[in-house]
């Protein structure tokens, strides 16, 4: 059941990520927030340790994120491993990089019509998946976790020390040359290529305590999703020979995925490598405040 918004007291949470990204945004949003409630309390945290205490110590003010998917992630971790979800509704202001996360929950993608919703929008109560290490699962949980090739270019070229992309600066580009031409012995270490997607994985997957697919038979990708009825929908896809194989889906309360060592996506967080981990929806465990008619 969704709940009415007020413009009433706000502690607004601006993450340091979102303020180095789009400063003009943040500046948007806590104007529109301040003329629009009747307080309006503003903090910067510079890490996540500071970001953990200035949500315990939020009060009986109604606590805003403006930040991105993490930031919301960040939010709710925290907020659950207090047990204080049931008591506090969260609202997100979307600004960074990763936001994908807040588009599927519902959330405006533009800071001003975000911003009003936190003021004029109703409470949505939402289901969680939440694994034996209270760790927590907003949107969608994927095995494995192969990061995607932007990523692993990155990475790969962080650890050669080589670099990748045009130089900020002509004068940069000048000296890069330079260098170059005197010392042309030098070695460079060369960018290796990216690896190709991840191989098949052999796990065992159970729904409610009913094996849906067992380690004699290789998986390409593991999906779970927390769909807002209390229940999670699990969907597998088997590896394919020849046709392609049709995917095995189940629904319930309880997922435990076992087997060789791996690692899984929940919303933008990669974890792991783990052998066994069991997930369970929580339901109607999170509010976040939506735009009136987000949830019909």
């Amino acid at each position: 059941m969704a709940t009415f918004a007020t413009p009433d007291q706000l502690l607004v949470v601006i993450d340091p990520v979102a303020r180095r990204m789009d400063g003009e945004a943040v500046r948007i949003a806590k104007d529109v927030l301040s003329a629009g409630a009747a307080s309006t309390k503003v903090c910067l945290p510079e890490d996540s340790e500071e970001f953990a205490r200035v949500l315990a110590r939020r009060g009986s003010r109604r606590p805003v994120v403006i930040g991105d998917d993490r930031a919301l992630v960040r939010a709710v971790s925290l907020l659950h491993r207090r047990r204080e979800l049931a008591e506090c509704a969260l609202s997100l202001v979307p600004v960074g990089g990763a936001l994908s996360l807040a588009r599927s929950l519902g959330v405006p993608a533009g800071t001003v019509a975000a911003a009003r919703a936190v003021l004029d929008g109703a409470q949505r109560r939402m289901d969680l998946l939440v694994d034996e290490s209270d760790g927590v699962v907003l949107g969608a949980l994927r095995i494995p976790s192969a990061p995607t090739g932007r990523e692993e270019s990155g990475a790969v070229a962080e650890e050669s020390g080589a670099v990748t992309g045009a130089p900020a600066h002509p004068w940069l580009r000048t000296c890069q040359s330079l260098v170059r031409t005197l010392v042309p012995a030098l070695p460079l270490r060369p960018v290796q290529p990216a690896p190709g997607p991840a191989g098949p994985t052999r796990l065992r997957i159970e729904v409610d305590g009913e094996t849906l697919v067992d380690l004699d038979q290789p998986v390409e990708a593991v999906s779970v999703t927390a769909d807002g009825s209390g229940v999670a929908a699990v969907e597998v896809r088997p590896v394919s020979v020849g046709a392609e194989a049709s995917p095995l889906l189940a629904r319930g309360r309880r997922v435990t995925v076992s087997g060789a060592d791996f690692r899984y996506r929940a919303d933008a967080v990669v974890s792991g490598p783990v052998r066994k981990r069991t997930w369970t929806v929580w339901e109607g465990s999170w509010g976040l405040t939506l735009p009136v008619g987000a949830d019909e």
